[in-house]
């Protein structure tokens, strides 16, 4: 099959890989016919090679067709259209039933210390093959895959893989009172969902922060009121307390996370570690590893005193140094995590399949075919061309080779 695989930082390449296979009588193989990539693969693009192996195969948002299920399997059958989560999660285990899918106990990659396993995100996360290809097998098939009605096309449905809860679980966390305000600093995918989902669940003054303007428009568009980073960065915190009272929020969602604008040293660390070889850095990163917390630093700052800040993007060093003062003189509440799939879906699906209150349907800013992910990569990194999501859409009609 064809499949996106990791070469090396900024290479990615679509190669010719071998058909997954069931090889559990609870697995499943899906056809893939959209998969899309997501803020946190370039993390894998850019800073964290030193946890992946060449050939490593990509992607954790696919959608598709069940094409063959195990002997255990009665939940899903061939033909049945399933979105299939980012989580790798048992769905019987303490942590799974508890809502904590993100931390299954079946699945939790011990060797690292780690959560439970990640489709095709690096060793921390078990080195699970990913889902931007032709083809998927999935394990725990009665639990796992999302079964999805016919009708609607995969847009409708395809962000419940990854974007639509995780930007669910960061508006719930954000715990956002009654007639409060709510700032979303980053408008990508993620940030730009979270804005449709506060909007949709009550929250009037929703404040979306970005310096991409492609990415103010699409949020001002839907009734956010945007702040361009560019033009506002030095008066951020007064702008934004003049939209709240003059308190500052009541909760701010950090949807940046590791990559932040505007920390230098943050980039020369990830650069240098870039520089080592691979065993070097990987332990370097594991152990002293600094992320660029510029978002981070202002979500604290944009934040009102006794708030809360949701972290759903992503962060990954072990050393970051944070303004413990700060944080609890203001007593800021922190919450954050790995999006827990299935604690959402049942929120969220029947929205899906009675309209479109998230605008899932255009949500997606290009659609393109496998073959072009890596010149899709590259534009997704430098945020050309206007390009917020991107949908890749596998061609193959053939049943894999057995």
């Amino acid at each position: 099959m064809r499949a996106v695989t990791w070469h090396g930082k900024r290479d990615v390449r679509v190669d010719t890989v071998p058909d997954p296979a069931i090889t559990e009588p609870t697995d499943v193989i899906v056809r893939i016919t959209s998969t899309g990539i997501c803020g946190s693969d370039l993390h894998l693009y850019e800073v964290l090679g030193p946890f992946l192996s060449e050939g490593d195969v990509l992607g954790h948002e696919p959608m598709g067709v069940v094409e063959e299920v195990g002997s255990g399997v009665a939940a899903v059958a061939p033909g049945d259209r399933v979105v299939v989560p980012f989580n790798v999660s048992c769905g019987t285990c303490w942590m799974c039933v508890r809502g904590l899918h993100s931390q299954c106990e079946t699945t939790q990659v011990h060797a690292h210390g780690k959560g439970g396993s990640l489709f095709g995100y690096t060793k921390l996360y078990g080195q699970v093959p990913g889902g931007q290809a032709e083809y998927l097998r999935v394990p725990f098939g009665d639990t796992l895959p999302i079964k999805v009605p016919d009708g609607p096309p995969d847009d409708r449905f395809v962000y419940l893989s990854d974007v639509a809860p995780t930007a669910w679980q960061a508006v719930e966390y954000a715990a956002v009172p009654d007639g409060g305000s709510l700032v979303v600093l980053g408008l990508g995918p993620i940030g730009d969902m979270s804005t449709r989902v506060a909007r949709y669940r009550g929250i009037e003054n929703v404040i979306g922060v970005d310096l991409v303007p492609e990415r103010l428009e699409r949020a001002r568009a839907r009734g956010v009121t945007v702040l361009d980073l560019s033009r506002h960065g030095r008066d951020l915190v007064d702008h934004v307390r003049e939209l709240t009272d003059g308190r500052g929020a009541d909760a701010v969602i950090d949807a940046v996370g590791m990559e932040a604008h505007g920390s230098p040293l943050g980039k020369i660390a990830q650069q240098l570690t870039g520089m080592l070889p691979d065993a070097v850095a990987a332990r370097l990163m594991e152990t002293a590893g600094m992320d660029r917390l510029n978002a981070l630093y202002s979500a604290i700052e944009l934040v009102r005193r006794g708030g809360t800040i949701s972290l759903s993007g992503v962060y990954g060093g072990m050393a970051d140094p944070l303004p413990m003062l700060t944080l609890f003189d203001k007593q800021i509440q922190l919450r954050m995590g790995q999006a827990n799939v299935h604690r959402w879906v049942p929120q969220i699906l029947p929205l899906l399949v009675d309209g479109d209150p998230l605008g899932m349907d255009d949500f997606a800013t290009h659609r393109l075919p496998l073959d072009a992910a890596p010149e899709a990569y590259a534009t997704f990194q430098a945020k050309k061309d206007g390009m917020v999501k991107t949908l890749l859409q596998p061609a193959s009609g053939r049943a894999p080779a057995r």
